[in-house]
């Protein structure tokens, strides 16, 4: 059940030259958090509409979300100090299903974070990430100490393979059994890794990143089109099974 709770800041730190982690005690979002379920976050006084952030972790009480700084929101959010309060709306969406087996994890970008808790979380992970560069690598040490494997791209070549993280995708897919592809980044990214998971027949299950308004379904800013449908991707997501969603 979604809750609106004032939570103290107990760590903000810059993970990479845009990108911005922050952690709050907050245990009563931590005690309902599902991998792949996202928070709203306030962000100044000025701003009518929060932020939609996934959730990078839970640990204990604590909670904590991974962003990239792109607007005033974000900023205002990156500029915030340990003692402070942030008020937060959460646990949002439905995360991803859990599996007894094997899973794979697959992240691209700022897509990255919520695939920690989900292989965290999961029996037994391996992982495929990519990024633009490694100036924008984050969070790889905390996936190598959760997954049996951690296979790096990105698109430069300046850490891991050069390319996108769908070609490691099917290199792992045909090298080892799966009971299912988790993932999240951006659409160009999971529909490639859609694609090759139904190339395997292994299930995949995506994580839809799109704009938000109200975080909860009452507007239609974040609807997207699954099975023929307009869902949203706030309340009937944003986890859905790649198969469903009409690339």
């Amino acid at each position: 059940m979604p809750m609106t709770l004032n939570c103290p800041v107990t760590e903000a730190q810059w993970l990479a030259e845009d990108i911005f982690s922050i952690t709050v005690d907050a245990p009563k979002l931590a005690q309902q958090a599902k991998p792949g379920q996202f928070v709203n976050i306030k962000c100044g006084e000025g701003l009518l509409l929060r932020r939609p952030i996934s959730i990078c972790s839970v640990e204990g009480d604590a909670l904590t979300v991974v962003f990239q700084v792109k607007g005033e929101g974000t900023r205002w959010l990156s500029q915030c100090q340990t003692g402070e309060m942030l008020d937060l709306l959460g646990p949002l969406g439905n995360g991803f299903p859990h599996f007894p087996g094997r899973v794979l994890v697959v992240g691209g970008g700022i897509g990255v974070p919520p695939m920690y808790d989900t292989a965290k979380s999961a029996t037994s992970a391996d992982a495929c990430v990519g990024f633009r560069s490694e100036k924008q690598a984050i969070l790889l040490d905390e996936l190598k100490a959760v997954c049996g494997s951690v296979a790096v791209a990105s698109d430069d070549g300046s850490i891991g393979r050069r390319g996108f993280v769908d070609a490691l995708v099917k290199e792992s897919l045909a090298a080892q059994t799966y009971d299912a592809v988790l993932a999240c980044g951006p659409r160009p990214m999971l529909k490639s890794v859609a694609a090759v998971a139904a190339s395997a027949n292994v299930p995949c299950y995506v994580s839809m990143e799109e704009r938000m308004g109200c975080g909860v379904g009452a507007c239609l800013v974040c609807a997207c089109s699954v099975g023929g449908h307009y869902r949203h991707v706030c309340k009937d997501g944003p986890v859905f099974a790649a198969g469903e969603v009409d690339w």
